[in-house]
């Protein structure tokens, strides 16, 4: 799996309508490709006092300071303790690096554009996570909720983070 997606990152004509796909709680949710910087096993956490409780802390990554996010708190899910199937997909959004932890990743999935379908304004309106979800993707008889990480991680969040990380280094 890592090294498909090592490949997958190394060339852009081929990212084109990929997905990294990943489960929080009993969905399973896509970020395009093009955010991804890879995936990473967890790490030790720095908590990081008098911030959003979703945002987690820090990590050293190879001597870079990189917050990390919860996206089951991000989404106001039950917060679970993590696992040796817990992730962190390292994402680039918005000129900063962020992790988010994740339960478990799925797979790397294509879909076209003609799979991607608007979410239902039932669902836009009925959760945390639907915020940040601008499509649906249909995979077979699958749907994966894609999140759009512009909305997933807004303005407020990137400066309190580029703070975190500058206090740190």
């Amino acid at each position: 799996m890592a090294e498909e997606v090592d490949k997958i990152l190394e060339n852009e004509d081929t990212q084109k309508g990929k997905y990294m796909t990943f489960k929080s709680g009993n969905e399973y949710y896509g970020i395009g490709i093009n955010y991804v910087n890879e995936i990473i096993g967890m790490q030790s956490i720095t908590e990081v006092p008098e911030v959003e409780d979703y945002i987690i802390g820090l990590i050293n990554l190879r001597g870079k300071i990189i917050p990390v996010i919860d996206v089951r708190i991000r989404f106001k899910k039950e917060a679970l303790p993590y696992n040796d199937r817990t992730c962190i997909i390292v994402i680039d959004v918005k000129s900063t690096v962020v992790g988010l932890i994740v339960d478990t990743i799925a797979e790397v999935v294509t879909i076209d554009d003609a799979n991607i379908v608007p979410p239902p304004t039932v669902v836009s309106g009925s959760s945390q996570a639907s915020k940040y979800v601008y499509g649906i993707g249909k995979i077979g008889d699958e749907v994966k909720l894609l999140l759009d990480p512009e909305a997933l991680i807004n303005d407020k969040d990137v400066r309190v983070m580029e703070d975190m990380v500058i206090q740190n280094e």
